[in-house]
């Protein structure tokens, strides 16, 4: 599922605390923060669409997590992929190659760290 601008920085927010209320949410927004009851209203809205839950101590709603930030990551690349570039990783890579201006070295310890990952993976 898509956020919105909003709700990502919001969830940016929670996955780094790992749980907070509306309070420390705000808090951890640079100046100028947003209004405590706009913080509130997009925590709900991540809350119904499945990406936080809360625990309640007294009156305080204390909010964390439910979809991990990796799972969320993954989904939106994977997305842009199949959108933008034909479901291509290579054309993909490609693109993110010539926009960054990777050198050789850059390419080569690429190809290398995907190299380890994948007999990584071969030997789990």
């Amino acid at each position: 599922m898509q956020l919105t601008k909003a709700e990502e920085q919001v969830m940016q927010i929670v996955w780094k605390l790992g749980e907070g209320a509306v309070r420390d949410i705000r808090e951890s927004f640079e100046e100028p923060r947003p209004a405590r009851n706009t913080v509130s209203t997009i925590v709900r809205i991540l809350e119904k669409k499945g990406f936080v839950a809360h625990k309640t101590f007294g009156n305080v709603h204390v909010f964390f997590p439910l979809v991990k930030k990796a799972e969320y990551s993954k989904s939106q690349l994977f997305g842009v992929m199949k959108k933008y570039f034909d479901n291509s990783f290579p054309a993909m890579a490609s693109f993110f190659a010539r926009e960054k201006d990777l050198s050789i070295e850059e390419l080569e310890e690429l190809m290398n760290e995907t190299r380890k990952e994948l007999r990584r993976r071969q030997k789990n």
